[in-house]
């Protein structure tokens, strides 16, 4: 029944269980839905419907609702809820989840749910806190299955059945000796394959994989993609095991990461989506749209500077936009190659050099091709052979120039330790403005008296 039902289907079903109050209707509904998918019907159930809506789920239900959530909806949840019931939801969250979620509040709003949650909950998240949300702890579960390096198979596969409700993954065991420390890791596979009597120490992996808790996210996003693992273990500064990484927190961590580019390289340096107003996204734009201004300025007075060539080859202007468009977006494909590798890629001096000889590479390709199509295009469309070559080659060094900027200012930025993505398309196209009309209208003048 419920398979065939479209979106807006479901959610005109949902609201009219919860207008009649059919709890068990609403229910059967409910438990063929995926988390993420309950979480669509709350943002887009009208307001007046959400609070019932919340308190016909269960517990546990509204504890997966919450964690696919933004956090200003999860605080609506649990404010109409109150601490106390609130206490009971928290205490079925993921602690990483969890964390990020108090992490949004005020000092005391947070002690009032820890001190409220079971105590050892409280203390989990409380160490979890204490890490920055963009590392490795701070994207870290405890929700794991440990076993001691003296376990056998037989007890190794029954402490499993026993956490398997509690892990957020089983197919690797971490295994440690008496301090805790990280010794080794088996996979779910080869328990299957080992004899029951087989000690753990025999069948493990001693050589582990791990990240240290001040590890940045994206290098333990690169770790489990180098390694293609499911979760990657994390540990403090004695080597002891204290959590894990999953690869569906590398998936959210890949997601945000590329977003906060997309918004660097659209100069629009922070978020904004269907639900920003006008205002807002306007103030986020401006800054760097004003600084644009400005530079952009620039333009208008080298094409003053070179007003008299203007008015003795009026012919010039009819490339002008071509010239300037091409640059700025040859440079802006540069951009994002660099932008990308150096996110991907460990970077050193050789790699550089190698980069950079790479896109000079690129650039005289492009425009020796983009060049000689141009020169040709001018000639037959002006009669005018040396018009032609002026802009062809105008083309070819300014396409160069733009692909080096838009190598050379990402790596510049990451090499003085800024982040390269504010190295953004507009700034790149902008500059590469200037460069083009330079060479542009320079070149012109120095062959004006064969263009008249």
């Amino acid at each position: 029944m419920f398979k065939e039902m479209s979106e807006n289907q479901i959610l005109l079903y949902v609201i009219k269980n919860l207008k009649e109050l059919r709890k068990k209707e609403f229910q059967l509904l409910i438990d063929e839905l995926h988390p993420y998918d309950i979480a669509n019907v709350y943002k887009n159930l009208p307001e007046k419907h959400r609070h019932k809506f919340v308190t016909f789920l269960t517990t546990r239900q509204i504890a997966s609702l919450i964690q696919e959530l933004e956090s200003d909806l999860q605080m609506e949840i649990l404010n109409k809820l109150g601490i106390e019931r609130s206490s009971h939801i928290m205490n079925l969250m993921e602690n990483d989840d969890l964390a990020d979620l108090l992490g949004n509040l005020e000092v005391n709003e947070i002690q009032d749910f820890l001190s409220s949650m079971k105590a050892d909950e409280s203390k989990t998240v409380q160490s979890l806190m204490q890490y920055d949300s963009d590392t490795a702890g701070g994207i870290m579960t405890n929700r794991f299955v440990w076993i001691p390096q003296v376990y056998t198979v037989r007890d190794a596969v029954e402490k499993l059945k026993t956490f398997a409700g509690f892990a957020e993954n089983i197919y690797y065991l971490y295994v440690i000796d008496d301090d805790r420390k990280l010794v080794g890791v088996v996979s779910y596979r080869d328990l299957l394959l080992a004899e029951m009597d087989e000690k753990i120490e025999e069948i493990m992996y001693s050589r582990v994989i791990s990240v240290p808790a001040e590890t940045d996210q994206e290098e333990v996003a690169r770790t489990i993609e180098r390694y293609d693992f499911i979760a990657v273990p994390v540990t403090d500064e004695h080597d002891r095991l204290i959590g894990i990484v999953t690869v569906d927190d590398v998936l959210d961590v890949l997601i945000e990461e590329a977003n906060e580019d997309i918004e660097k390289l659209s100069a629009t340096g922070k978020s904004i989506d269907f639900q920003t107003s006008a205002l807002v996204a306007s103030y986020r734009r401006l800054p760097w749209l004003i600084l644009l201004l400005f530079i952009g300025i620039l333009s208008g007075s080298i094409i003053s500077t070179f007003e008299g060539t203007i008015e003795r080859a009026v012919a010039l202007t009819y490339f002008m936009p071509m010239i300037a468009g091409m640059t700025g977006n040859t440079g802006t494909q540069s951009l994002a190659v660099v932008v990308r590798g150096l996110v991907s890629h460990d970077i050193d001096r050789p790699t550089i050099m190698k980069l950079i000889l790479r896109e000079f590479g690129v650039g005289f390709i492009i425009g020796i091709t983009c060049g000689i199509l141009i020169s040709i295009v001018a000639y037959l469309w002006k009669g005018n052979l040396i018009l032609g070559l002026v802009v062809g080659s105008s083309l070819f060094f300014t396409l160069i120039i733009g692909t080096l900027a838009g190598t050379l200012i990402p790596l510049l930025l990451y090499r003085f330790k800024i982040d390269p993505a504010v190295a953004s398309g507009p700034l790149i196209t902008t500059l590469n403005d200037i460069f083009s009309l330079l060479v542009y209208f320079g070149t012109a003048t120095m062959f004006l008296s064969y263009l008249l």
